[in-house]
């Protein structure tokens, strides 16, 4: 089995890793993981690591998301989302210009308080886990940043969000905050992910498009992991210094004859072509690339 990312377009009503499961099975898989939860309510693109892939998960992780939802103003729910215990009604209805407004007031930089149901740990227990069995504790903001964010009016209470955020930001939070600010209150009704580290929709397949294909079929669609880092530059090393690379050795920029930045990271490729991701960093003499990650065999 070859390893690399099955790019999943997740269905409504399963969790992520119930879905990264029934990837693993498919591809008859011996270890997989994906790169950001997504709620049960939301659908959408759900990369899944196969194989050696999994190690390029906290580098998908930090990546920003691309997120398009639908608000629903005048009730409050225990979720943030219309599958919660409704907690308040409101009659009143906002101007689309009010909507609009309030919801820019959210873009750049904003502290946001996590939802209680959420996967985020307290002492050791999810808090979703403490939600459900009736308890609640304090939330700490935290800075999260809106890119973007376009509005669209559907209805007069419901409200398209075309989402640009950084990671760890919670849609259904963003909606709730908006309807706060507005004093209607506000839930998300629906959430779809578009965008996630490099793949968008139009990379994705869904579950029971995986099953009907063949095994070769299904082997061809696999994304070689190399493609998350192509925006970096690429590093091919003659023979030896590949070998010491692969020991994680670190390969010194004067003996290569190339010029790069403290800092800066760069893909490594050898006789096999990419094999591991490396890092500029200050040694005693000299600059060199340190092999941060490796993903050869």
């Amino acid at each position: 089995m070859k390893s690399g990312i099955v790019v999943l377009k997740k269905e409504q009503g399963m969790t992520s890793q119930s879905a990264v499961n029934k990837v693993k099975r498919i591809f008859g898989a011996d270890k997989a993981g994906h790169t950001g939860t997504l709620d049960p309510l939301a659908t959408g693109v759900l990369p899944v690591l196969i194989g050696r892939a999994v190690k390029a998960s906290e580098y998908m992780l930090s990546s920003d998301k691309y997120y398009r939802a639908t608000l629903r103003l005048g009730i409050t729910t225990d979720t943030e989302d219309i599958t919660g215990e409704v907690l308040t009604r409101s009659e009143l209805i906002p101007t689309e210009e009010a909507v609009l407004a309030a919801a820019q007031d959210f873009v750049g930089e904003y502290m946001q308080t996590p939802p209680m149901y959420s996967a985020l740990k307290v002492g050791g227990r999810k808090l979703c886990d403490i939600a459900r069995s009736g308890g609640e504790v304090e939330r700490e903001a935290r800075p999260v940043t809106i890119h973007s964010l376009s509005v669209k009016r559907l209805t007069d209470r419901t409200y398209s969000l075309d989402v640009h955020c950084s990671k760890g930001t919670y849609i259904r939070t963003l909606c709730a905050d908006i309807g706060k600010k507005l004093g209607t209150g506000g839930v998300m009704e629906t959430l779809e992910r578009t965008h996630a580290s490099v793949f968008t929709l139009s990379d994705a397949y869904t579950l029971g498009e995986l099953e009907a294909m063949s095994e070769a079929e299904r082997e061809d669609l696999i994304v070689p992991v190399e493609r998350v880092f192509m925006s970096l530059k690429n590093i091919e090393l003659p023979q030896f210094f590949e070998r010491l690379a692969s020991c994680g050795v670190e390969i010194y920029l004067h003996k290569l004859s190339i010029s790069l930045e403290c800092g800066e990271r760069v893909r490594l490729s050898g006789k096999e072509g990419f094999f591991a991701l490396g890092e500029v960093r200050e040694f005693e003499q000299g600059l060199a690339i340190k092999p941060i990650k490796q993903f050869g065999v």
